[in-house]
């Protein structure tokens, strides 16, 4: 015999009160942390050639021009010269110079890729110190 009395099962019930409170927790934090910022163009003033300074003659500059054929030229040389030629040149160059600066006239028309190539000529001949010249435009 069976004297107890049959109980009736509850159901389990799962209490989300607790859970939307740490939710909400949880989002107060996260509101109060993040930082919100405005990612914007990129404003970048640069100097024009009439404002920077003219810097006097200096005997240890080499200049370099490319063309607008994107022919290059050492110190003035009648010969064009490229390639290894190009960091022959700039090291025959910088040899006589205590700390040279390599000066780099382009023409407007010289393709980038020249003027690249001489910049990677002047690393590979060991010519750390790197310029453009400028055209000054008079009013």
């Amino acid at each position: 015999m069976n004297f107890r009395r049959q109980r009736q099962r509850e159901e389990p019930e799962i209490n989300f009160i607790p859970l939307i409170d740490l939710l909400l927790v949880i989002l107060i934090f996260l509101m109060v942390t993040t930082t919100y910022s405005q990612f914007a163009e990129l404003q970048i003033n640069l100097p024009g050639a009439a404002s920077a300074e003219q810097s006097p003659a200096e005997s240890r500059e080499i200049a370099v021009a490319v063309a607008a054929d994107n022919s290059v030229r050492v110190q003035g040389a009648s010969a064009v010269v490229s390639g290894p030629a190009l960091v022959a040149a700039l090291r025959t160059a910088s040899a006589k110079l205590k700390d040279p600066v390599v000066v780099v006239h382009a023409d407007a028309r010289a393709t980038h890729e020249a003027v690249v190539r001489v910049m990677e000529a002047a690393r590979e001949a060991g010519l750390t110190q790197l310029t453009f010249a400028t055209r000054v435009d008079t009013p």
